[in-house]
């Protein structure tokens, strides 16, 4: 019986790459129907939103889907979908595996890190007060009024709370997928020697959840040491939990280990739903020109077809993927020696070459 699944097609270059991943994991092997879905800027006008109500709809009733890029403007503007579709679905857990390919260019070999982020709060729950609002001034006089402590009267402020439930639940999430895909090690990373009492509460949590696994090796690491520590050893890393925003920025930098964002899958799971994406953005400015790098969001499928219990047509997809950008011969211009190499295909010619693979 087929699965039906919501594929939201994005903006930008997001309608193109969801329909290359689409023929791709219909060639997988695995049953599947699309309930196809509308978001982001280029329905904002007609809609009235970028996240109509449709969407969310559909994904509540088919339980499942994967999303084009979807463009987030910066500094104005509606706030992320990403972060919406998060928040209103529950979906706490951001899953981003980086995993190195033969063929990718890339100063490292053999990566094969997963990182595993905190989705729901931290700077990115959307708590802020705008500089210069009355209600702002009042949050300020709060402040001085409980903690004594002096903040400049034209600040914009941004609330990171950081929950022992929610923590609880990210930290047994990055235990749990150690032991089901046989994994040695999680890592918990933090900033608790100065945020002590947010990231000091992570930390505490996710001791707290190491002693239920005493199969899986437990540490814990400094943000910052982190960083360092990822660019001269990271081979000595497996799994990695952290809170929201220092899970944003750690998995682009794993993401550059194993040679960008175009090769990085992203899966957002929560107890009810899940949501798979590229972890990249809808590069609108190669919308519609057959560009783009389909990898992301192909292999943001195979997530997608494992979460989906589709073992085997997860592995068939994965192992195309992995033969055509070892053969460099069907690849889009960023997976080339040099960018401007004539051979390049383009994103519907990889596609077609990875199901080709498959046969």
């Amino acid at each position: 019986m087929a699965k039906t699944v919501t594929f939201i097609r994005g903006d930008g270059t997001g309608p193109e790459l969801a329909d290359a991943t689409a023929k791709v994991l219909e060639a997988s092997g695995a049953e599947l129907e699309w309930d196809w879905q509308e978001a982001g800027v280029d329905i904002l006008e007609s809609a009235g939103t970028p996240l109509p109500d449709a969407v969310l709809d559909s994904i509540k009733k088919n339980k499942v889907a994967i999303k084009a890029p979807i463009t987030t403007p910066v500094g104005h503007g509606f706030r992320s979908v990403n972060v919406a579709l998060r928040q209103t679905l529950n979906l706490y857990a951001c899953l981003r595996p980086c995993k190195s390919y033969a063929g990718v260019r890339s100063r490292y070999d053999d990566i094969d890190l997963v990182v595993v982020r905190e989705n729901t709060e931290g700077l990115y729950a959307g708590i802020e007060f705008e500089e210069g609002k009355d209600e702002t001034a009042e949050f300020i006089g709060c402040v001085k009024k409980l903690n004594g402590r002096e903040i400049l009267p034209d600040s914009g402020i941004s609330l990171k709370p950081i929950s022992r439930q929610a923590t609880r639940r990210i930290v047994k999430f990055a235990f749990d997928y150690a032991r089901a895909n046989g994994r040695k090690k999680v890592t918990s990373v933090h900033k608790a020697n100065i945020c002590k009492f947010s990231d000091g509460l992570f930390l505490e949590v996710s001791r707290e959840v190491a002693e239920e696994y005493p199969d899986i090796e437990f540490e814990d690491r400094i943000v910052d040491n982190m960083c360092m520590q990822l660019v001269q050893k990271p081979e000595l890393y497996d799994i990695l939990v952290l809170p929201n925003l220092f899970g944003d920025i750690l998995s682009d930098l794993c993401a550059g280990l194993v040679g960008g964002l175009g090769v990085a899958p992203g899966g957002n799971i929560g107890d009810d739903y899940a949501v798979f994406e590229a972890t990249h953005g809808s590069a609108p400015k190669y919308k519609g020109q057959n560009k783009v790098n389909p990898t992301a969001l192909i292999l943001s499928g195979v997530l997608m077809l494992r979460h989906l219990g589709e073992e085997a047509a997860a592995d068939r997809v994965e192992t195309a993927v992995a033969k055509v950008i070892a053969e460099g011969k069907h690849v889009t211009y960023d997976m080339k020696p040099h960018r401007d190499d004539p051979t390049a295909v383009g994103t519907s010619e990889m596609a077609q070459a990875i199901i080709d693979a498959m046969e």
